[in-house]
């Protein structure tokens, strides 16, 4: 290994191999004097992937820092550019990827990696990198949500003591995003900030780019809302249909709540399977499947009052039978009370008696106890009155009226829960 570097620096230039002479990679730059500070900036090259499956993103991105090196200082005021792969002779700061799950440089036709040295002992860094970076994410208001990912770079080995990060000119050290064009995503916002990250070895200097992403909702809307309010107007149209055509309202109903299902099912491929997630899309669809399942069973209902009240006449008639009952029961309770008013003058002609003669005490307490029961019948009566009244209130005289008022229920309820689900989820 000593060979090969000791080869490298014999075909270098007369001014490189002035620099390199006693020059030490393996120390940074005022090594003992302090920490030596590097800049850094950003291309965003672009963003290839957000997945919300994997919760990360992928992006392709040039890194360039850049720090003085006091030994690498030269006369002349013009740049030295050189190989990247000379950079194996060079102290360079230990950077990494903080979230990064798989990262790779691109390396056709050569390693992507810029040296260049400046008169004063600057030196500039650059790479290109493709990484995959987690990006946690909030899923409640899918596809209605807003999204926070980061980019964060930190020094693997040396801490605040020997290095210190920053952005070379704040938030525009982060440039390429006015042309970044993404799938289902608009750039809302970016900026940068500079922090420490606290482990137990130390504190190291961190960088973080944070970007706000803005999911575009008009494919959703053809894709699954619109299809799903579709289906849940056709539903209605049974509501229209007779109610002795059988066939085709049950195939009407069957037919909107197996294709819900499939709606339903093909909308969550795309998604996390995590059940802490319920988004905005689950609730619509499960909305729009609740309806869908409603109007089946409303037809249901119908039918079966159809089939124990055939006509209306007979639903006539059992009106008027339930007026005679009712008729029947307020005169029994009417000679029960006529009753009880004839025991109780009864009760206080006989204390007006006691006056004159008293009578025996066998005798008062059989009039009382008397009394007693047919008050307490009279109580009952009127509650069991009470009772086959709100009987009668919930009967379905002609059940054709259930479709009548479920062409008006039906949209109007479904109307208004959609102003409350799309004010709920586009303004709070």
């Amino acid at each position: 290994m000593d060979g090969s570097v000791a080869s490298t620096e014999e075909i270098l230039p007369p001014t490189i191999q002035k620099l390199m002479k006693g020059y030490n990679k393996y120390l940074r730059p005022f090594f003992g004097n302090g920490p030596v500070t590097v800049g850094m900036s950003l291309d965003i090259a672009s963003i290839d992937t957000i997945s919300e499956i994997n919760m990360d993103y992928t992006a392709t991105i040039f890194l360039r820092q850049r720090w003085t090196d006091e030994r690498l200082c030269f006369d002349g005021n013009k740049s030295l550019s050189l190989d990247g792969r000379l950079v194996e002779l060079l102290w360079v700061p230990d950077t990494f990827i903080v979230d990064s799950k798989k990262s790779f440089l691109h390396d056709i036709t050569v390693e992507n990696r810029l040296i260049r040295i400046f008169p004063n002992g600057t030196v500039l860094y650059a790479l290109r990198i493709t990484t995959t970076v987690a990006c946690s994410m909030d899923l409640t208001k899918y596809p209605m949500d807003r999204q926070t990912c980061t980019l964060q770079l930190e020094s693997w080995g040396y801490n605040v003591k020997d290095v210190v990060f920053h952005w070379t000119r704040g938030n525009q050290s982060v440039s390429g995003l006015d042309h970044l064009q993404l799938a289902q995503y608009t750039l809302e916002d970016h900026y940068t900030s500079e922090s420490e990250a606290v482990y137990e070895t130390g504190n190291y200097p961190k960088l973080i780019f944070h970007f706000k992403l803005k999911r575009s909702i008009l494919y959703f809307i053809l894709e699954t809302y619109v299809p799903s309010s579709a289906l849940v107007v056709l539903s209605w149209v049974s509501f229209w249909i007779s109610q002795s055509s059988v066939p085709a309202r049950i195939c009407i109903g069957v037919t909107t709540v197996l294709t819900m299902t499939t709606l339903m099912m093909g909308a969550r491929t795309s998604l996390p399977n995590a059940n802490c997630f319920i988004k905005a899309i689950d609730v619509y669809l499960g909305i729009c499947f609740s309806f869908i399942f409603g109007a089946l069973i409303e037809y249901a209902v119908a039918h079966f009052c159809t089939l124990h009240q055939p006509n209306a006449a007979n639903a006539y008639m059992d009106g008027q039978e339930m007026q005679e009952r009712e008729d029947e029961m307020n005169g029994i309770v009417t000679s029960i009370g006529s009753r009880a008013l004839r025991a109780r003058k009864r009760e206080e002609m006989l204390s007006r008696m006691g006056s004159t003669s008293n009578p025996t005490p066998s005798e008062s307490k059989e009039d009382i106890n008397s009394s007693q029961p047919q008050t307490r019948c009279t109580k009952c009566m009127s509650t069991a009155r009470q009772i086959v009244r709100c009987l009668n209130c919930c009967k379905v005289e002609n059940p054709h009226y259930i479709d009548n008022y479920s062409r008006l229920t039906f949209p109007l309820s479904f109307i208004f829960i959609n102003l409350l689900y799309w004010t709920y989820y586009l303004y709070f």
